[in-house]
């Protein structure tokens, strides 16, 4: 697939890019270029490859879920302004 450069100027402007007219056969061809690439792969057959994230297999790091730092309520609610039966108050905000 070929790119023209009115294209490229399209594509420039959508990507909210400024690009001298000089520089538009470059990028022109440039896009073209990408695209040839985008249908070379599109030949490659991958039928039954599943998807992947990494070359390597890889498991997210896991930790026990535990409080670690809690009974600190007084604590907390000693820096607030307005504190009631142990929770922040608030002015009300909705009628």
């Amino acid at each position: 697939m070929s790119i023209d450069t009115q294209t490229a100027r399209r594509v420039a402007k959508l990507a909210r890019i400024k690009v001298e007219d000089e520089a538009l056969p470059a990028l022109a061809e440039e896009f073209s270029a990408i695209l040839g690439f985008i249908e070379q792969l599109n030949e490659v057959d991958v039928e039954g490859v599943e998807p992947m994230t990494s070359v390597t297999p890889m498991r997210l790091k896991r930790r026990e879920d535990v409080v670690t730092d809690g009974d600190q309520q007084e604590k907390i609610l000693a820096n607030a302004p307005d504190a009631r039966e142990g929770f922040f108050a608030v002015p009300k905000v909705v009628e």
